[in-house]
């Protein structure tokens, strides 16, 4: 196996092995709080809020939000602003990414956010695009997420790309918020 081929299979695996296990996670301690609405400024759409995921081996995966799309940009999600956090810890082992938002939508109580990877301790994840998916529900709030491609060294995550929310939210940290967008379709 050639040098280049080799990295790429390891830089796959690592990717593969951090993607699988969700090398997903803030700590609550450390991430960012979600900014306050303020009264006087209309937002067209809104993701914010922290979370755990659950994980029965008891790994620490948290996601921070406070993305925002601005009224008089809501014809382009892509100038959506702000930022979201994740880490995935499990005793000595884990990591966190840092995100500025590039793209946000949301339509009803579901938000599709992506943006550029600033900060990690994780080296695959630097200046990768990465994209999340959350399903905002009083029953338990979803989330799933997207930075896998199938060759890492050319293919990049696209903007407002993101899976379904397969993963649960561990029970009593969910307070996700999300706030709906509705584009304005031209009348003529």
């Amino acid at each position: 196996m050639n040098r280049r081929t080799k990295t790429v299979a390891v830089a796959a695996a690592v990717l593969l092995t951090l993607g699988a296990g969700g090398i997903a996670a803030a700590s609550a301690d450390d991430a960012p709080a979600p900014a306050a609405a303020s009264a006087t400024v209309k937002e067209a759409a809104a993701l914010t809020g922290t979370a755990k995921l659950y994980r029965p081996a008891g790994d620490d995966i948290t996601f921070t939000f406070d993305a925002h799309l601005a009224d008089k940009d809501r014809q382009d999600p892509q100038k959506a602003t702000g930022t979201f956090r994740f880490s995935h810890y499990k005793g000595d082992w884990g990591g966190y990414a840092e995100v500025k938002v590039d793209c946000l939508t949301t339509g009803g109580k579901v938000a599709v956010v992506s943006g550029i990877v600033t900060k990690t301790d994780v080296k695959e994840f630097r200046k990768a695009r990465v994209g999340v998916t959350v399903h905002d529900d009083a029953n338990g709030d979803r989330l799933g997420y997207t930075w896998m491609t199938a060759d890492p060294q050319k293919d990049k995550v696209q903007p407002c790309l993101s899976g379904a929310p397969f993963e649960k939210v561990k029970e009593g940290t969910g307070d996700f918020k999300v706030t709906p967008w509705e584009f304005v379709y031209p009348t003529e």
